[in-house]
């Protein structure tokens, strides 16, 4: 099938590698042109595994290349996805204002039957509003239908999540429509879910929101463990073995981060909102995580006598391992808080580091993880990157002024920490 994907994001780059892989002839569009160079060269502008690899393979094979022009990819395709980003607004509402724009230049190219998808997580709706534009822009009727199909990707893993999704999603009022995505996805031979658009759009916000709940509740339940003695490794395994439950997202941490989950729940408070129905779970969750990097960062400055004066070592800055998004990344909330309470700190990540210097220069970024111990009154593990579970502890803690261990996602026993000679705290235990 001939398909374009406006936006070169985590979501629209991935998508259209992957359908250009299975044998789509695909454009990608995107209006920035550093990106779109680099995307010519083979060289995606992204960190996330096997994107590259298939960026190239694509490219030599000719079902892949990208331009700058909506209008071009429009004219290409039978089918055009919007990719673009949708963040929160100042009250968690998501902007659309990218998806309108996209939609605009859409409508006024559409030249034969086009099936418009929306792939960004969008306010129940939004396929109505997608419509009204294309038809103001004085596209027939007959000629379009717009479909939501939201993505469930993990980054880090989205590649594989792409061709191996749980489940597909098509939200459609067309069954011609519908039928020309599941063409399209039929030969990942995965469960497919038909359904109307407005259902669609709300499993999204549904799937991710209730991940947040999941992780805020064992979050919880790890801050009565500290309290009373107990270990919440094991209650959440105990708590995980019930079939009705599941061990997934049940690890206790330092809470929910990145560009999914903060956005999805405040978007859907928002929605809530905006139907007359107060969603106060999901409202708890968002409390209880927002405090629980504060909550561990008491700990340590009970621990340490203050941080005026001291130097903490941050092992791990992305929000989560093997990207280099840092957005709602609790690396973040930690250096904020820590200089304006006068500590230095020290950090070290395999690849997120340029982009938390743009936004906080002051820290000493080392480019090895065993330099990054050196002279620290507390190390801090933030993000759990596969390569810190072999560290050695000995050699961390053995330049440090204090030998402090606060291991924000249980990465590492306290047995091990202590035969390294190491006061070890984490969460819940």
């Amino acid at each position: 099938m001939k398909v374009t994907v406006v936006g070169t994001g985590y979501v629209g780059l991935v998508t259209g590698v992957v359908l250009a892989d299975m044998g789509n002839d695909v454009v990608c569009v995107d209006n920035d042109q550093e990106k779109l160079e680099k995307l010519r060269n083979g060289v995606s502008p992204i960190f996330e595994l096997g994107v590259d690899e298939l960026l190239r393979s694509t490219i030599a094979d000719g079902f892949f290349r990208v331009t700058d022009s909506i209008a071009e990819g429009t004219k290409h395709a039978d089918i055009v996805f919007i990719a673009v980003g949708t963040p929160p607004g100042p009250d968690g509402t998501p902007d659309v204002t990218a998806v309108k724009a996209v939609a605009k230049e859409i409508g006024r190219n559409i030249q034969h039957y086009t099936v418009v998808v929306n792939k960004s997580t969008v306010p129940v709706g939004t396929v109505d509003m997608v419509e009204e534009i294309l038809i103001g822009q004085g596209c027939p009727r007959e000629m379009f239908d717009v479909v939501s199909n939201p993505e469930f990707l993990r980054e880090g893993t989205a590649v594989w999540d792409t061709k191996n999704p749980d489940r597909v999603v098509i939200g459609s009022r067309s069954e011609q429509a519908a039928a020309k995505l599941a063409e399209l996805y039929a030969p990942l031979e995965k469960p497919t879910i038909f359904t109307d658009p407005y259902s669609a759009e709300l499993i999204k916000y549904a799937s991710n929101s209730f991940l947040a709940i999941k992780i805020s509740f064992i979050n919880a339940i790890s801050r009565i463990c500290e309290a009373r003695g107990a270990n919440v490794q094991d209650v959440a395994k105990g708590v995980g073995m019930d079939s009705r439950i599941g061990p997934k997202f049940l690890q206790a941490g330092l809470g929910w981060g990145g560009s999914c989950l903060p956005k999805d729940v405040a978007g859907l408070i928002k929605i809530a909102e905006g139907s007359d129905y107060d969603f106060a779970l999901l409202k708890a969750a968002d409390d209880i995580n927002q405090d629980q990097t504060q909550h561990f960062l008491r700990r340590m400055e009970k621990r340490l006598g203050g941080f005026t004066g001291k130097t903490v070592a941050l092992l791990g800055l992305a929000f989560k391992p093997n990207t280099d998004d840092i957005r709602d990344a609790k690396s973040l909330e930690m250096i904020e808080t820590l200089l304006s309470k006068g500590a230095k700190i020290r950090a070290y990540d395999p690849v997120a580091t340029e982009n938390v210097r743009e936004l906080w220069p002051q820290v000493d970024y080392v480019e090895h993880v065993y330099d990054v111990s050196d002279g620290a009154d507390a190390l801090v593990l933030v993000t759990e990157w596969n390569e810190f579970k072999s560290l050695d502890l000995s050699r961390l803690g053995a330049c440090m002024k204090q030998k402090v261990l606060f291991d924000g996602r249980r990465l590492y026993s306290k047995a091990n920490a202590e035969r390294a000679g190491f006061e070890h705290f984490t969460i819940g235990s």
